[in-house]
């Protein structure tokens, strides 16, 4: 079976002849031992020649991988600890959407959507619910592996500046980089999607340097295309509206560079 062409990409729309069976039984989404120093990853896909080739090519890349081939496979494999979860976004027992606000709730594994649809509106979505990649098919398997890779290495920085720098108060909130929560100064939580957090986090970390909407888009995306600079523009617009409550304004636009917190920062 040759699902592979020269480039390293897998195209989807190959017809392979290979038997439903042997691709149901390559590896399930049963929960097992973790191999030490290895990353798991559940590649969550219906259809069982893609998610067959990802979970063999990952797992060559020395991932540890778990195959679910639906929501409710995907839940069970959840159950043990888990670095990064492949999502397409049609599924046969719900919405690819939906498990991620599940998946961002209970679990600290990053998200890459990897689906057919491939329009505007469906990337934003997924990029602003959970999702730190949006991969539309056919997939280029070395890009989607220096994607995972990328997403986990940011993850790990992530996770030891939040260690070391748990919470920054400016203005009149306080941004909790642990919990991944922004308070105003009643001690109540502003509601925040995924994207405007790590935004404004992106803005309070800079300690006062102006970033580049391009830098920016990074931040929010994990990625430099398909989401462009409009995307930025929006979600800042969005946190203004938010940051509300002093009256000096919490972000401040660099003409010909892009966007910078304007509020002095405090420990």
């Amino acid at each position: 079976m040759n699902a592979r062409s020269h480039d390293g990409a897998l195209r989807g729309d190959l017809n392979l002849q290979v038997g439903t069976q042997a691709h149901g039984t390559a590896r399930t989404a049963v929960a097992s031992a973790r191999p030490p120093g290895r990353e798991r990853l559940i590649v969550v896909e219906d259809d069982p020649v893609t998610r067959t080739m990802l979970v063999d090519y990952f797992s060559d890349n020395n991932f540890d991988v778990v195959g679910a081939g639906t929501c409710t496979e995907c839940r069970q494999a959840l159950r043990a600890r888990t670095d990064l979860v492949f999502l397409d976004v049609q599924l046969p027992d719900g919405d690819g959407f939906e498990l991620a606000k599940e998946i961002q709730a209970t679990s600290n594994a990053g998200i890459i959507f990897v689906t057919r649809r491939d329009t505007d509106v469906d990337r934003i979505l997924g990029l602003e619910v959970a999702g730190d990649h949006y991969v539309t098919k056919p997939i280029n398997l070395r890009d989607l592996l220096a994607r995972a890779r990328s997403v986990l290495r940011r993850r790990s920085i992530d996770r030891k500046a939040a260690r070391n720098h748990n919470s920054i108060a400016f203005g009149d909130w306080i941004i909790d980089l642990t919990r991944r929560e922004l308070l105003g100064n009643d001690g109540k939580p502003v509601a925040l999607t995924r994207a405007e957090f790590d935004l404004l986090a992106a803005l309070v970390g800079a300690d006062g340097r102006p970033l580049s909407r391009d830098y920016l888009i990074e931040v929010v995306s994990n990625r430099q295309a398909e989401v462009d600079i409009r995307t930025v523009d929006a979600l800042v617009a969005r946190l203004r509206r938010k940051l509300v409550g002093s009256g000096t304004p919490v972000i401040a636009t660099v003409t010909g560079v892009g966007y910078k917190l304007a509020l002095s920062e405090r420990l």
